[in-house]
């Protein structure tokens, strides 16, 4: 350091020369910290725009986007808390106590945002793996819902009668998505044990067939009518079970113009729909040639 500043013409006492080093150490590590946080700053900037290029939705390249936040934020204050201790480190002043009373406040804020931190880590990993998109319906934490926000502290949902939940992610230990990717719009048809169950699947594969070459609904259909078969012996109907492989959020609309036309096949081709009955005997001629039941009516005579 003296012959340096020697050869600069500098006349420095030597009492100064610790200072003067001790300065130009702090100099140096600020500029190699904001060298690396304009590096990082560029690297993290250059992933998020290949990842929101690469995303197929704007939901996609929101979450990316939020997710880029989150992480230059993290690097940022880690960085941060480097540079402090070894700018302190040089000016002569021990690291090791503040240290420990950073530990204890740490571990008394721990106790005190237990809750808070939870969200924000639970909030991370679920945008990180893309468990819930806005737009989709979802069932968390006892609700169900279309998802109108995630943030890292909670998640926005509105019900079908408009209430909106606010849930926050610490408590989301389950996620069903009701709307990832594709959906299934799920039947089940009861139909009169009397019916012939081959008519029966040739009426319901016909008219799956006749809803997807509908102009309206075709588009939002992914595949044929998938026939599952006999699903149940009710009490008074054979239930058969069928689907459709729909885009997001088009199952209950799918679902309901199938049921609207079955329902119309059905009675043109004398298929019937059975609803609960009861037959009652008098108590006696189980052979069932017991008199039929009289019936008084209120306010007249006997039916």
């Amino acid at each position: 350091m003296n012959s340096l500043l020697a050869k600069l013409g500098i006349a420095v006492d030597h009492e100064f020369i610790p200072y003067v080093e001790n300065g130009m150490k702090i100099l140096l590590i600020l500029l190699l910290a904001w060298g690396a946080m304009l590096l990082i700053r560029r690297l993290i900037t250059t992933f998020e725009r290949f990842a929101i290029a690469r995303a197929d939705d704007p939901e996609g390249r929101r979450r990316v986007a939020t997710l880029s936040r989150v992480v230059r934020y993290l690097v940022n204050v880690l960085l941060i808390a480097v540079v402090v201790m070894l700018v302190l480190s040089n000016l002569g002043i021990s690291i090791a106590p503040i240290l420990g009373a950073a530990g204890v406040v740490g571990v008394a804020v721990g106790f005190g945002a237990q809750s808070l931190v939870k969200d924000f880590l639970s909030g991370f990993f679920i945008l990180l793996e893309n468990q819930i998109r806005v737009g989709d319906f979802v069932a968390v934490a006892g609700e169900r819902g279309h998802v109108e926000e995630v943030t890292l502290r909670n998640v926005r949902l509105r019900g079908f009668d408009g209430s909106v939940h606010f849930i926050p992610t610490g408590m989301i230990d389950k996620v069903s998505n009701m709307t990832l990717e594709y959906s299934f719009a799920v039947m089940d048809v009861g139909v009169a044990y009397r019916e012939d169950l081959d008519e029966v699947f040739e009426v319901i594969l016909e008219t799956g067939a006749a809803l997807r070459q509908d102009a309206s609904f075709g588009p939002r259909i992914l595949e044929d009518i998938e026939l599952l078969g006999v699903e149940n012996w009710a009490d008074s109907a054979v239930t058969i079970r069928c689907r459709f492989k729909v885009v997001p959020l088009e199952q209950w609309n799918v679902r309901r113009a199938f049921l609207k036309r079955l329902k119309q096949a059905f009675d043109a081709s004398g298929i019937e729909i059975p609803y609960p009955h009861l037959t009652l005997y008098p108590g006696h001629a189980k052979d069932g040639t017991a008199p039929a039941l009289r019936v008084k009516v209120q306010g007249g005579g006997p039916a």
